[in-house]
């Protein structure tokens, strides 16, 4: 049984991790500024604002694994405000000897090898196009993070959100850099899988000290 704290536990990547981690028999914990509208049985909720470091503190204490799962929007939207959090985080986690895991975004893996972003190709919406340079940043941030930060970011697929939540199967593929794509060229992962995968890596931590993804 594994301690997992869950910041952002309330939102959709986070609180399908919670959900999974739970139904799996860890201990977890979950961070977020408001209380569930439909709480998970067993899961120890907390409200708390990111942006304070005393709440940082507190949900690094007394856990084995912190996992991000945090997005650069509402309050936390402008450059900065998230890469600020997590370099926080990672500070505090690296201190306490805690793993520290990031839900990053889609935009920041490749679209083949030695190709450009997905957030650099002419179809990727401009509108979401800071929010994938800030979670580009935090990553960039943890490539460079001292040897004692023992960490993992995962990117989902490109189809990946509360808009397609899908239907869990219990498959999927897991990948490097490079943006994973199916026969057809479609990038998906449903909600479920995802979190299946993040709890994988909590459980055996083959990715540590680097970034991988999630999709079908």
């Amino acid at each position: 049984m594994t301690r997992i704290t869950v910041l952002g536990g309330t939102g959709y990547a986070g609180r399908n991790i919670v959900r999974v981690a739970a139904e799996r028999g860890h201990t977890v914990t979950a961070y977020s500024r408001n209380e569930p509208a439909s709480p998970v049985e067993g899961v120890e909720y907390r409200t708390g604002d990111v942006q304070d470091p005393e709440v940082i503190r507190a949900a690094v204490t007394g856990t084995d694994v912190v996992v991000s799962a945090v997005s650069p929007r509402g309050e936390l939207e402008g450059t900065g405000k998230l890469r600020g959090i997590e370099r926080r985080v990672a500070e505090e986690a690296a201190r306490a000897g805690v793993r520290f895991g990031v839900v990053g975004g889609a935009g920041s893996l490749f679209v083949s090898e030695g190709g450009p972003r997905v957030a650099d190709t002419p179809e990727f919406p401009d509108a979401i196009k800071p929010e994938a340079a800030e979670l580009a940043a935090v990553l960039e941030d943890l490539q460079s993070s001292a040897a004692e930060l023992d960490w993992f970011y995962v990117s989902p697929a490109g189809g990946f959100g509360e808009w397609a939540p899908g239907e869990a199967t219990g498959t999927y593929r897991t990948g490097g850099d490079v943006l994973l794509v199916d026969e057809s060229g479609e990038s998906q992962i449903s909600g479920a899988d995802f979190a299946d995968a993040v709890v994988s890596e909590i459980e055996h931590s083959e990715h540590r000290r680097e970034r991988f993804t999630v999709a079908y």
